[in-house]
């Protein structure tokens, strides 16, 4: 046989079939397959997602869905016996004992009988596994094809998974066993930004003390259901003064961490910066924290929301933060894709000059901690096939942890579209000053303002340390 052929597949039709004529196909059960059929059927039945409550005298861990087994069987009767145009009349199944995650199921249909009159072919069906004990049988009924089809093989479609709620459950982790961490929340005077003080209260991530007009502050937490029992509330008639005086609070010791309420940034960060005793001699910056489903691993991105068009101190700076901050959350030597819109140093695109500047700082330890690579075009800093095929050697390229934009534009544009276009779930933080500062937006829910609150919590703490 040549190569052309074995890259068709085709049918058996109902005058092929013959009785006592059978086919088979094995399987092994992942968690990943468990967690696709649980999102296409929507059954997320604890049995099959959730050990911790799976544990019946039946069920001593995560078992398969009944009907994976049996799915098995229609993608063999599908595109492989009878194959090609053949269409279910009738399954029966009777399932005997489950399927646990590892199990290699040997799944097989056998022509039991044949109706001439209306096309129709009985199987019986029988599943295996990797011990011979038998996990389910039954009896399916089929219209078979009557024309004989030769079709391309084709590649079946890919399922990228992304579970955002097991990712915030990751990041949450990362506190595990810490105290809670005093917060001035300033001006939360909205239901998002004063239930995000709250929640993060409940969770035990922070201490708030809510800075704001008192009246105001309350009426909110009625209006939305919220018992505001036990935390301080400081009343400062509007957003200016709440400002101020957090950032009092923060140079005097009196809270670790501040938090943006309703208010806008530049009035929390002109505030900050006031104060002599809350700046580091460094530039403060703004760091995202991505989930991005189809990258393996956290992303970071910075700066998308402080600093307009930094100078190259400043983006050292800004790096420098990154890498400091992705220490704090675990990564031992972030890597660091320093981003333009092409890999080639060109003259007439500043951002490429910069990022090669940046790496030579990092050589002669200017930057510390990390490893540093630039510039880069986005695709070759998230794809190692991308760089190889452009013919790009780089420790970064596929591999980075920490994404430094040219400028907030840039950057702003790509944390939304990550966000909004590839289902990214993310939350920030402000690092460079004593103090760091949680810089939320009206548009977040509840898990970004708890990450956010999260990342303040761990970098309050480190820098307890």
């Amino acid at each position: 046989m040549n190569n052309a052929d074995t890259d068709l597949v085709e049918n058996l039709t109902f005058d092929e079939l013959q009785i006592g004529q059978s086919a088979r196909l094995m399987r092994t059960l992942s968690a990943q397959d468990i967690a696709a059929f649980a999102a296409v059927s929507g059954d997320s039945n604890p049995a099959h997602l959730d050990s911790g409550e799976a544990g019946t005298p039946l069920m001593h861990e995560v078992v398969g869905h009944g009907m994976w087994s049996g799915a098995l069987i229609s993608a063999l009767l599908g595109t492989q016996f009878p194959g090609a145009g053949t269409r279910y009349l009738d399954q029966s199944l009777h399932f005997i004992q489950p399927v646990r995650i590892g199990d290699t199921l040997s799944v097989s249909v056998t022509v039991t009988a044949k109706d001439r009159s209306r096309g129709a072919v009985d199987l019986t069906c029988e599943l295996l596994n990797q011990r011979g004990d038998r996990v389910a049988q039954g009896l399916a009924r089929v219209l078979a094809p009557t024309e004989k089809i030769r079709l391309p093989r084709r590649t079946r479609p890919e399922i990228h998974l992304f579970d955002p709620q097991a990712r915030f459950q990751a990041l949450l982790a990362l506190g595990q066993g810490m105290p809670a961490v005093r917060c001035a929340v300033v001006h939360p005077c909205d239901e998002a930004s004063l239930t995000g003080a709250v929640d993060a209260a409940r969770q035990g991530l922070l201490e708030p003390v809510l800075i704001g007009p008192e009246a105001r502050i309350r009426a909110v937490a009625e209006a939305c259901g919220l018992d505001l029992g036990g935390l301080q509330i400081v009343h400062m008639a509007h957003s200016h003064a709440a400002a101020e005086h957090a950032a009092e609070l923060a140079a005097s010791g009196a809270v670790a961490s501040l938090m943006k309420g309703s208010l806008h940034t530049d009035e929390l960060i002109h505030a900050v910066l006031a104060r002599k005793e809350l700046r580091t001699g460094r530039r403060m910056s703004h760091v995202f924290r991505f989930d991005v489903p189809l990258y393996r691993k956290p992303l970071l991105i910075t700066d998308a929301a402080l600093n307009i068009r930094p100078s190259l101190d400043e983006k050292r700076d800004i790096v420098q933060n990154a890498i400091d901050f992705a220490r704090i959350l675990g990564v031992e030597q972030p890597h660091v894709a320093l981003l333009s819109a092409v890999e080639t140093v060109n003259a007439n695109i500043p951002s490429t000059l910069d990022a090669a500047a940046l790496c030579k700082m990092a050589d002669r330890g200017q930057i510390r901690g990390g490893v540093l690579d630039g510039p880069l075009a986005f695709d070759n800093a998230i794809s190692a096939d991308a760089a190889r095929i452009k013919g790009i050697a780089s420790p970064v390229a596929g591999q980075a942890d920490i994404l430094a934009v040219p400028d907030l534009e840039s950057g702003n544009m790509l944390a939304k579209q990550l966000e909004y276009l590839a289902g990214a779930t993310g939350a920030g933080i402000v690092l460079g000053a004593r103090v760091p500062i949680a810089l939320t937006s009206r548009a977040d829910g509840p898990m970004a303002r708890a990450s956010s609150a999260l990342l303040v919590q761990l970098a309050a703490q480190a820098a307890a340390r």
